[in-house]
């Protein structure tokens, strides 16, 4: 069998002699046989001895995480160590790994040390680029521990385990700190105190972009939009600046306020593209699903029933809110639906998958995923049972973004949907997070996504198969439409939305329902 991985074996860093004033160095040894190539991964178990310490423990890889966490791999700074060595060695693969590195006397330096590891292991086991953005991951490590070891402050230390991330070329792999964390998860679980702005990385520029506004909040009653550059938050430049911590200036205490800048879309022809906006933070209910019935005219003269369904996020609750919203239309008659993932951001990728099996029978691929070894792993239903096959059109646009594209690609491949707007986002990565041991939280990107026809939708995006205007109409139809949850009356002069009429109309013509 080839090794997956070079053979390494790294001396450790030449560093000032060890004055009498510090005592032996620690030394730590980390034993793991790696998964050979075939299907069966073999648990990894890690044998750690610390100090002069003739004890040993044996270790899965997450529980090695919760050691370093626990200070277990004596990191503490009242063991007073001038530094520590790390040697790995993989046995299955003939791999040996040999690093070295001061460790801080600072409590909180030497705190954010014991992340730095985590973090080191965490992408190198984990990272879908297994170069490392063609760069050696081990040294990498060494050189950041050493730049760490003379800072005085755990801000200083993050700040560098930070740059050691950025350069592998990710902007979706990072670190964020307990308290952003603690954000991170509220937002998740659909509330939070903010001005009700969405915001995203945009990959090709690394610029902030903003991918929609919580309808009637305070940056969609400020005239904030979809494609808008965030260029200042209260008077500090964000170029360049990690998202969480963005996402983090802008939300606080209800009552108070923040200034932004935005550069006004694509728009860039002087000053007076800049818009500046003073909002106040609200509490933001983010209820993911909107509904709507929608009266309809068939062009046979018939009279029917057409359910309206918009999908904000994909949180923990969107596929249970999704499955009772769709009962409910079911009861009253509706018999075609339009699903509206128009500047839906993402979330969670279970939740979108979970969605993705409300409309879809059977064991149909939901999406591709390729790891780190470039193997192609498909994710599939089981004996999957959809809650209705009546017709449906999915509407996509540029604020369409990663578990919305899992799942228009989803029902669009496996002919279930017709999707209509414009081309998606495309963020195509799927992470994992990990909570570390100081409550920080690792986001990794671990795999690449393809949908179910094998397209890549990374920096590409997904073309819908009929485009619209996004243009208002210049005379609103009437409707008589009673909406089960606030809605925006503008979706009656949404062009968008009558294409997507026009085409649940092609569908039942032609008898296309699922």
């Amino acid at each position: 069998m080839e090794p997956l991985c070079r053979n390494l074996d790294l001396k450790p860093a030449t560093f000032p002699p060890i004055s009498p004033r510090f005592p032996k160095p620690i030394s730590l040894s980390l034993r793991s046989p790696r998964f050979s190539c075939s299907d069966r991964q073999v648990t990894k178990k890690w044998r750690v001895s610390v100090g002069n310490a003739n004890s040993e423990a044996k270790f899965s890889s997450q529980e090695l995480v919760r050691a370093i966490g626990k200070g277990l791999l004596a990191f503490a700074a009242a063991a007073a160590a001038n530094y520590a060595v790390v040697c790995c060695d993989y046995p299955a693969m003939a791999e040996s790994l040999t690093l070295a590195f001061p460790v801080s006397r600072t409590t909180e330096v030497n705190s954010v040390q014991r992340t730095l590891v985590e973090t080191w292991g965490l992408i190198r086991e984990t990272f879908v680029d297994p170069t490392f953005n063609h760069q050696d991951w081990d040294q990498k490590f060494q050189q950041t521990m050493t730049e760490m070891f003379p800072l005085k402050s755990a801000d200083a230390a993050y700040m560098k385990i930070s740059g050691m991330l950025s350069t592998l070329g990710d902007p979706f792999t990072r670190i964020i700190s307990p308290r952003e964390y603690e954000s991170f998860r509220i937002g998740s679980n659909g509330n939070l105190q903010g001005v009700g702005l969405f915001i995203n990385t945009e990959p090709r520029t690394g610029h902030l972009v903003v991918l929609s506004c919580v309808e009637g909040g305070p940056a969609a009653r400020a005239g904030l939009h979809q494609g808008d550059e965030l260029v200042e938050i209260n008077g500090e430049k964000v170029d360049g600046i990690d998202i969480e911590v963005a996402i983090q200036k802008l939300r606080g205490r209800v009552g108070t306020t923040v200034t932004v800048k935005v550069h006004r879309g694509n728009d860039f022809a002087g000053d007076s593209s800049i818009k500046e906006v003073k909002l106040p933070r609200e509490y933001i209910k983010l209820s993911p699903i909107s509904t709507a019935t929608i009266p309809h005219k068939t062009p046979d003269g018939r009279l029917t029933k057409m359910g309206y369904v918009k999908l904000l996020a994909f949180s923990q609750t969107a596929a249970a809110d999704m499955e009772n919203a769709i009962n409910e239309m079911k009861s009253q008659g509706v018999h075609s639906y339009i699903l509206d993932l128009r500047n839906n951001p993402g979330g969670l990728v279970k939740a979108g998958l979970d969605v993705a099996q409300i409309w879809l029978d059977g064991d149909e691929t939901l999406v591709n995923t390729i790891d780190r070894e470039g193997n192609l792993l498909p994710i599939n239903m089981v004996n999957g049972h959809a809650i209705t096959h009546d017709p449906l059109v999915v509407l996509v646009n540029e604020g369409s973004a990663s578990a919305s594209e899992i799942l228009a690609g989803a029902l669009h491949d496996n002919r279930r949907a017709t999707l209509v707007g414009h081309r998606t986002f495309g963020k195509g990565k799927i992470q994992s997070v990990t909570v570390l041991h100081d409550g920080s939280a690792l986001f990794v990107t671990v795999a690449k996504y393809l949908s179910p026809a094998l397209h890549d939708i990374d920096q590409v995006g997904i073309a819908p198969d009929v485009q619209c205007t996004t243009e208002m109409l210049n005379s609103p139809k009437e409707s008589t439409s009673k909406e089960k949850s606030s809605v925006s009356s503008s979706r009656e002069a949404d062009s968008c939305v009558l294409v997507a009429e026009h085409e649940l109309d092609i569908q039942e013509s032609k008898g296309t329902a699922s």
